[in-house]
């Protein structure tokens, strides 16, 4: 079942939203060369903390942190620890989330750690990025779910790989609908997939996660040990970059975006919805 929010609730996500966008402020000062991972997970506590919210991802499936850290070859899940020291020309992908009164918010990006960071590597994070606003801006009233998928494979796939090849858009993970639970109905693929059809109707109060996720090879991952870490097979670097979006009537609202996507929608001539906390 698709859940579909009325407009109180949505404002609620807001809420959620606008704690997950706090902790992604604090974290990006604080992923400076020398941190560990362990001290971006304490910085993202204290945010929740202060905001009198909850953490969605600490004790879920018995993860064991607050946010996930994602580092160069890891593509998502990665666990915060006291070993992982960021390094000057490293990318880390943050993922956070939160929860308020009984409301989550989901939303990740990738970090450049350092400077000297490769030309590609600054590529990849861009095309990774924009390929999820051009799947955020077919969150229209009247779209299925695949013209979401269809628009973030569509941008990627045409964006030239630096050095030649394509891009790996991972397979095994996606996005997903988020309300009252962090994840749930419908799984959002960030390809066309014609064994999945068109996916169900995009109409006011249906929320979605969307998170492509991207290497520099091949789309395949496996995962680690410890059940959560996920990697490139090839050992590539990825890039992470995620937003919780609603749609509404007068057009996509970015619940995890300050400014709810109005400015970066803009550019890609969509109207963002107004912010329903004014």
């Amino acid at each position: 079942m698709v859940q579909i929010k009325t407009p109180e609730q949505i404002a609620k996500m807001r809420e959620a939203g606008l704690v997950v966008a706090a902790i992604h402020a604090a974290t990006r000062e604080a992923a400076v060369p020398g941190a560990t991972t362990k001290d971006l997970d304490e910085v993202a506590r204290k945010v929740i903390a202060d905001h009198g919210a909850k953490s969605n991802f600490l004790g879920y499936g018995g993860f064991p942190a607050t946010i996930c850290t994602s580092v160069n070859e890891v593509v998502v899940h990665g666990i915060p620890d006291e070993k992982t020291v960021l390094k000057d020309g490293d990318i880390i992908s943050i993922d956070a989330g939160a929860i308020v009164d009984g409301w989550h918010g989901d939303a990740a990006y990738t970090a450049f750690v350092g400077t000297g960071h490769a030309p590609e590597l600054i590529e990849l994070s861009r095309v990774t990025e924009e390929s999820m606003w051009a799947g955020i801006a077919a969150m229209k009233n009247g779209n299925r779910l695949v013209d979401v998928s269809r628009a973030i494979e569509t941008y990627i796939r045409r964006q030239p790989k630096p050095g030649g090849g394509k891009y790996g858009i991972v397979e095994d993970y996606g996005g997903h609908g988020i309300g009252t639970e962090m994840h749930m109905d419908p799984h959002l693929l960030n390809y066309v997939s014609r064994k999945r059809g068109k996916g169900p109707k995009l109409v006011p109060g249906l929320c979605l996660a969307i998170e492509p996720m991207v290497s520099l090879g091949t789309p395949r991952t496996e995962v680690l040990a410890d059940d959560w870490t996920v990697v490139s097979t090839d050992g590539t670097w990825s890039s992470h970059w995620e937003h919780s979006v609603a749609v509404t009537e007068e057009g996509p609202l970015v619940l995890t975006a300050p400014d709810c996507g109005r400015a970066k929608l803009a550019e890609l001539g969509v109207v963002a919805a107004p912010d329903p906390l004014g």
